[in-house]
């Protein structure tokens, strides 16, 4: 099979002229294309599709959420599509997907890889391809200012598949915002069948969102709802899983047969709250979710091993030595001390969470524990560093999400199916 991102587009060209020039200048060398209208009927693991002046935006927090988002941070993270992907089943050897990809730069930090776009012919890896170039969004870590400089809509190109009926996904960037342009293929493009899969909804932090990952297929989330065989809803969001009540909304709102939240990092490392506080939220937030999934499995996962917000509390801050240097490590800026006063560590997260569920479980059969630990621990650390002190690498994803479809998915795991 053979992918390749097109770059003979126009900067300036808006979305009908750049379609049109596909189909005048031979997009797909000669394959008579048909365009679909990307609609959310297309769309999985989006909660709402957002229609643009230049496409179409995925976003995976509903727009009465977004309305009440407080900072940047989180309204980035949600439009990044982890997770996010086009369904469709086609007879189609070739299919093109035209995009505008948002670049992310941060000053004094090394360059952003692209984004990359996974195409999977039922359920298996067929092709990879990038947009290198795209809107751009220059961020200052310092100040935590922001600037956007649009940029140009780019093709992206698979070819070679099988001419057969078939099932294919698009997987967009875990971790790019991607405003989706044109979809054209070589036969028509229709919406794909209910998959008879269990709809998992996870909600986690960056690290559920798949930071440091190197594909969206690869972050843990997505590996571990394949090896569980369920289609996954991922509300990872990066530096904002803090228990925010818009989120159990959403949550509450979405049909799920399978629910977990994972929480514990982002509420340490911005340092936001206090144990006097947290504790009454997490109920809150639980209480929200049972409103609208009163027997549905549920998980709360705490925080896998992370040696710097151990027993520190936070904020956690880039080290700027090491930006110096032109690497991106984190550190923990508490003292531990304050944990005396209230402040948060990942061990004190760890405690109280394990405490409410088992208090909350007396009454809820359904409600369910996953120690962080049994994910990743100082032992995995030993092995399987965390790079940046924060998150994990590729093999990491991958070792959480075998962890944690084995204690999830596997017979006797409260994501197994009854009949196991």
């Amino acid at each position: 099979m053979n992918t390749d991102a097109n770059t003979d587009t126009d900067t300036d060209t808006d979305t009908d002229t750049d379609t049109e020039y596909g189909h005048r200048h031979g997009h797909g060398h000669g394959h008579d294309w048909t365009t679909t209208p990307i609609t959310a009927a297309l769309l999985r693991g989006a909660l709402d599709l957002e229609h643009t002046d230049r496409g179409v935006l995925p976003h995976r927090l509903p727009a009465q959420a977004r309305q009440q988002m407080p900072d940047g941070p989180l309204a980035m993270a949600e439009s990044q599509p982890s997770g996010v992907r086009l369904a469709f089943r086609t007879r189609a050897t070739a299919v093109e997907l035209d995009v505008v990809a948002t670049k992310r730069v941060y000053p004094g930090a090394p360059p952003r890889p692209d984004g990359v776009y996974e195409l999977l012919v039922d359920g298996r890896l067929a092709g990879q391809a990038s947009a290198a170039e795209g809107d751009t969004l220059t961020v200052d870590m310092g100040s935590g200012t922001t600037q956007t400089q649009p940029g140009p809509v780019r093709t992206l190109r698979f070819t070679g598949l099988p001419a057969a009926e078939k099932d294919i996904e698009i997987w967009l960037p875990h971790d790019e915002t991607t405003q989706l342009v044109a979809l054209r293929a070589n036969a028509p493009v229709h919406t794909p069948p209910p998959s008879g899969r269990k709809t998992w909804l996870h909600h986690g932090s960056s690290i559920s969102q798949g930071s440091n990952a190197a594909t969206p297929t690869g972050i843990w989330p997505a590996r571990a709802a394949a090896l569980g065989n369920v289609e996954l809803i991922n509300l990872g969001f990066g530096g904002s899983a803090l228990l925010d009540p818009f989120t159990a909304r959403a949550m509450r709102d979405t049909p799920a047969d399978l629910i977990s939240v994972k929480t514990g990092i982002n509420l340490v490392n911005t340092d936001l709250m206090r144990l006097r506080a947290f504790g009454p939220a997490v109920h809150g937030f639980l209480d929200t979710l049972r409103e609208g999934h009163p027997t549905t499995p549920l998980l709360v996962v705490s925080p896998i091993y992370c040696a710097i917000h151990e027993t520190t509390p936070g904020p956690s801050a880039p080290d700027l030595s090491a930006l110096r240097e032109g690497r991106l490590r984190f550190t923990a800026t508490g003292d531990p001390a304050q944990t005396a006063a209230g402040k948060l560590t990942l061990a004190v997260i760890r405690d109280e969470l394990a405490r409410i569920v088992q208090q909350r479980a007396t009454t809820d059969p359904n409600l369910h524990y996953v120690d962080g630990l049994d994910l990743y621990s100082e032992a995995d650390h030993a092995e399987l560093p965390l790079p940046d002190d924060l998150h994990p690498d590729p093999a990491t994803h991958h070792h959480i999400a075998e962890r944690f479809a084995h204690l999830a998915f596997a017979d006797g795991g409260p994501f197994a199916p009854p009949n196991r």
